[in-house]
């Protein structure tokens, strides 16, 4: 099985710190996980949240399969994630006594051929923050440079 499938979601290590992370299942239809093994898929807008004491993830993008029929899925549609009962009830504790939020940070295929989710909570950044990261990432690639030459 080719576990190449590795869909990341950049901005959030941009807009947000992260703090903790988890990996939850997804419940998907047929067509979509044959979309996901051909990368045809987009977390970059989504978010996590809880509806019912489970766990959703919303907006996440998974493109129609081509060699699919008339059962295709939709391609934005609330997908389950799947997570045991003590880390959904830990997960709801630091979202609602810290004030973090969920996100999706990156799409993975397993070696046994299951989607995997992994969501991190995290805490907003502010402007300021954001710049200093990018000044720190400027800074260490001129250090590495340097030191190459």
């Amino acid at each position: 099985m080719d576990n190449t499938i590795n869909i990341k979601n950049r901005k959030a290590r941009y807009e947000f710190e992260l703090v903790d992370k988890y990996t939850a299942g997804i419940q998907l239809k047929g067509t979509e996980i044959k979309s996901i093994r051909m990368s045809k898929a987009d977390i970059s807008a989504s978010f996590c949240l809880f509806i019912k004491n489970e766990l959703w993830i919303r907006n996440m993008h998974i493109a129609e399969y081509t060699h699919g029929n008339v059962n295709n899925h939709e391609p934005i549609r609330d997908r389950k994630l799947l997570l045991n009962k003590k880390e959904l009830e830990k997960i709801r504790k630091k979202c609602d006594e810290k004030g973090l939020t969920l996100v999706p940070t990156r799409l993975f295929i397993t070696k046994r051929g299951f989607a995997k989710l992994e969501i991190a909570t995290a805490k907003g950044k502010k402007l300021h923050d954001k710049r200093d990261n990018i000044k720190q990432r400027d800074s260490q690639r001129a250090m590495d440079r340097a030191m190459k030459s």
